[in-house]
């Protein structure tokens, strides 16, 4: 009896052992997951740039002097605001200045000269009507009555040609005076120097038409600042002037800007080896804040097309091979296709396959989630 005993004994310790190294080895063990529970909000359907835009001026110059010189003065140096009509820029202007002097020179001695002649013109025609009188009482001869029609027409044509060359001496003037204003580089409109490439001293040459110099200034209009981006031309027929941008800009990391579709470009833009795309010009309604923005930095940019206030929604990141989620039911996981509506980067809406609170598992990198699986949830701390 007792050798028995001793043998039941045993019996149940190894079947115990061999429970236990089951459960060790080949019993299912739980994943640990994190969910968020199907939630009420808004959800805005959004495209989205497919390259980085850039932060542009709308009213930017590159200004070189229309002729050549030696600079004298440069009234504004780089970052200096200044309003349309400044001086920018002075070049040495002694030969501009002397012709000017000798085409007004000579506008005077034409002007007296002038005078002159069509005093002359003016005593021959007297003179011819006088005597036209005369011969009509037969007081003077028909030859000296054509000697003296002749003195007055040529006399009329000295005083039509000292006429012209006064016009002639006044256009000259204003071609030199045009030249002396050449001298002088103005600003087109109100703006920030933003670079000054020449110095005092310096000779600046005018750019021949086959080969370009480099500008001298470079003029901004701060005011104007957009953001220029590239959209995909699939959605370029659902964007419309004056629909809601949101702006992300590179130096300003984690912030939002308002916006709106200024314009949209009336082409497709085709470059080699790129997607097909249509540039938008987006103005931020906040233009103070844009205009300390610099031209060249990089911008991203959500038109925003559609929104729906109080629907369905879960994170578009828990979403499996497009229409699918995992669900926890009890203490499984389970693959479930949902229908979805409005769609972007954070919040897709739930259509139909969801209920509200019910936990979408958030988690998708965990190794071993499958439908069916084991899971145990995670705290709701770590699950937000």
């Amino acid at each position: 009896m007792k050798a028995w005993g001793l043998r039941l004994f045993a019996v149940l310790g190894l079947v115990l052992a061999g429970y236990f190294f089951y459960l060790w080895v080949w019993a299912p063990t739980s994943l640990a997951v994190s969910t968020l529970p199907v939630e009420r909000g808004r959800v805005e359907e959004t495209v989205t740039n497919t390259r980085a835009g850039t932060v542009t001026a709308r009213q930017r110059a590159k200004l070189s002097p229309e002729i050549g010189g030696r600079v004298v003065d440069i009234p504004h140096r780089k970052g200096a605001n200044v309003h349309a009509g400044d001086i920018l820029l002075r070049l040495n202007d002694d030969t501009q200045r002397a012709a000017v002097h000798m085409a007004e020179r000579e506008l005077a001695v034409v002007q007296v000269r002038r005078e002159r002649l069509c005093l002359e013109a003016a005593r021959a025609k007297r003179e011819y009507l006088r005597n036209q009188q005369l011969r009509e009482r037969d007081l003077v001869s028909t030859d000296f009555l054509d000697q003296i029609k002749n003195v007055a027409q040529t006399t009329a044509v000295f005083c039509k040609q000292a006429q012209v060359e006064i016009s002639k001496a006044r256009s000259a003037i204003v071609e030199a005076k045009a030249m002396l204003a050449k001298t002088v580089l103005r600003a087109p409109f109100d703006g920030v120097v933003a670079e000054v490439d020449i110095e005092v001293g310096e000779w600046t040459t005018p750019s021949p038409p086959a080969l370009p110099v480099p500008p001298v200034l470079d003029l901004i209009d701060p005011t104007s600042m957009y953001v220029s981006a590239p959209m995909d031309e699939v959605d370029s027929a659902r964007i419309r002037p004056e629909q809601p941008v949101r702006v992300t800009l590179d130096p300003f990391p984690g912030q939002h800007y308002r916006g709106h579709v200024h314009h949209i470009a009336p082409y497709v833009l085709d470059i080699e080896e790129q997607n097909r795309t249509v540039a938008i010009d987006v103005e931020l309604d906040d233009r103070q804040f844009a205009a300390t923005l610099l031209p060249g930095t990089s911008a991203d940019v959500e038109v925003i097309l559609s929104v729906k206030e109080g629907v369905l929604r879960i994170p578009t990141s828990a979403l499996v091979e497009g229409q699918r989620v995992f669900v926890v039911e009890g203490e499984l996981v389970r693959l479930r296709t949902i229908t979805l509506g409005l769609k972007n980067w954070d919040f897709v809406e739930v259509v139909d396959g969801l209920a509200e609170g019910d936990p979408v598992v958030i988690s998708l990198d965990e190794e071993g989630l499958a439908d069916g699986v084991p899971v145990v949830v995670r705290s709701t701390s770590e699950t937000r």
